[in-house]
């Protein structure tokens, strides 16, 4: 994980920094988790957040104030949470993370996707066996801790690696996936600044590919990303 992964997470998660795509994904999120709570950020720690990401990401106040709102009316259609699971060309197996107020709708445009470039849908779970489900946290680095020593503090908490990212000079944290809230509380009541939180699926086996191959898988991910119900794209090409 740690450094590599940093790497290879830049190349999966390439086309993310596509803004608007970017403040769908935050939006949705920012709807869930006021459905699931409340609507105040102080209240509600998942929310909390979620706003970190949201000003990180650069994502303006009006819309996001716009996403609580949605969230807290009679008329928003309730979003769930659907995971599509399947391989790409040469075997590759993509993850595919989705809100949508219609399944129905979802599963049938990811299927085409699947069988138009090469792939095929699975089902769920069975790719349980290749993706590490975690959380990470990055935190503002005062220059004030040692790294090892909040590595060590932050283990009886879910806390699995903690490093420091040498292109943004911020502190990473990975914990297991359950530890989210635990994390988050300890780095709050210490005083820690939160920039950015998610979750992450890391695969724990990768499969090398050449320039052709890897261009025809990155054909069918770019495809399911452009779906306006798909929040994110993970796979295991090295």
């Amino acid at each position: 994980m740690g450094r590599a992964f940093e790497y290879r997470k830049a190349r999966m998660f390439k086309r993310w920094d596509k803004m608007a795509k970017t403040f769908t994904r935050i939006g949705k999120d920012i709807v869930l988790a006021v459905k699931s709570g409340t609507a105040d950020p102080n209240t509600n720690a998942r929310l909390r957040v979620l706003l970190q990401n949201a000003k990180a990401a650069n994502m303006p106040k009006e819309t996001v104030e716009r996403a609580i709102k949605r969230a807290s009316a009679k008329d928003q259609d309730d979003y769930k949470e659907m995971v599509y699971e399947g391989y790409g060309p040469h075997g590759i197996a993509i993850l595919v993370e989705s809100t949508t107020d219609n399944p129905t709708r979802t599963v049938a445009n990811v299927r085409s996707y699947f069988n138009k470039l090469g792939g095929s849908l699975g089902t769920m779970g069975m790719l349980d066996f290749i993706f590490d489900r975690k959380c990470i946290f990055k935190v503002k680095n005062d220059g004030k801790k040692d790294v090892e020593e909040l590595e060590l503090e932050l283990i009886d908490f879910g806390g699995e690696e903690v490093f420091i990212d040498e292109e943004t000079n911020q502190i990473n944290i990975y914990g297991e996936f359950t530890s989210f809230g635990t994390l988050q509380h300890y780095l709050e009541e210490n005083g820690y600044e939160i920039v950015e939180a998610d979750f992450e699926r890391i695969p724990n086996d990768t499969k090398q590919l050449s320039d052709e191959e890897v261009a025809e898988v990155e054909k069918l991910i770019e495809k399911i990303e452009e779906d306006d119900d798909v929040q994110r794209v993970y796979h295991n090409m090295g």
